[in-house]
């Protein structure tokens, strides 16, 4: 299972509704593709850190998202790309990085390990000598 968080960006200028209504255009393609859209925040209109087409602040929304087998989202994203009422959009794996936590994790015990057996080895040695 992988997850994933889409946020994305769309004119402030735009009345909630339709925001509201791009939201769930999104959410239907990523659902249709194999996605489950398990989470949604809206953040409303923040303050954008540079100007884009000359506005200085954006409809935020925030998707995370389960898949099974880890489809891609192209087409969502080739929308966003398209639409411009989107001002930005950018999506990130999130699972990705316990997975390397994880692994992380694991070398150090694996060290851990091997520096106590260099330990109880060096020992054994000093009392034979």
């Amino acid at each position: 299972m992988r997850e994933y968080e889409l946020m994305f960006i769309v004119d402030p200028r735009l009345p909630d509704e339709e925001v509201v209504e791009i939201s769930d255009q999104f959410k239907a393609m990523i659902e249709s593709v194999g996605g489950d859209v398990f989470r949604v925040e809206s953040w409303g209109k923040r303050k954008l850190a540079y100007q884009i087409e000359k506005l200085s602040e954006g409809n935020y929304t925030l998707f995370y998202i389960r898949t099974e087998n880890g489809t891609s989202f192209d087409e969502v994203e080739q929308r966003m790309r398209q639409s411009e009422k989107v001002l930005r959009y950018m999506t990130v794996r999130t699972d990705a990085g316990r997975l390397r936590k994880r692994a992380v994790s694991k070398d150090e015990a694996e060290t851990e390990t091997t520096s106590e057996e260099t330990s109880e080895t060096a020992a054994k040695t000093e009392e034979t000598k």
